[in-house]
């Protein structure tokens, strides 16, 4: 009984760093909108990225698992992302359809 719960806790722990990773990401891709940037600058800024995310994460794997990869840090992880990225696309969907409506209103 006590490994379930200490894989639930590794779990949402890996979901926590999911989520963390692609608010990162989200912060980044919203600093390049505010700032306008040349494109080796971009991709400069990916790459930096995507090596801090798998020292990051491969960090996070050795501290909870110790070293050990598990379907269910995996699954946390990508679970994490998936939720900030379906807040986000809801979030620019009712700011597009609260712009749209504005709009009508002003027309008519």
């Amino acid at each position: 009984m006590f490994e379930v719960g200490r894989e639930f806790f590794i779990f949402i722990y890996a979901v926590l760093a999911g989520i963390f990773l692609m608010l990162f990401y989200q912060f980044l891709q919203l600093t390049r909108c505010l700032i306008s940037h040349k494109l080796w600058i971009v991709n400069l800024g990916d790459i930096i990225f995507w090596i801090f995310a798998s020292i990051y994460l491969f960090r996070q794997m050795y501290r909870t698992t110790y070293g050990s990869i598990r379907w269910f840090f995996v699954l946390g992880i990508f679970l994490g992302v998936g939720l900030i990225w379906y807040i986000s696309c809801r979030g620019r969907r009712y700011i597009r359809d609260k712009k749209n409506v504005e709009k009508k209103n002003k027309k008519g």
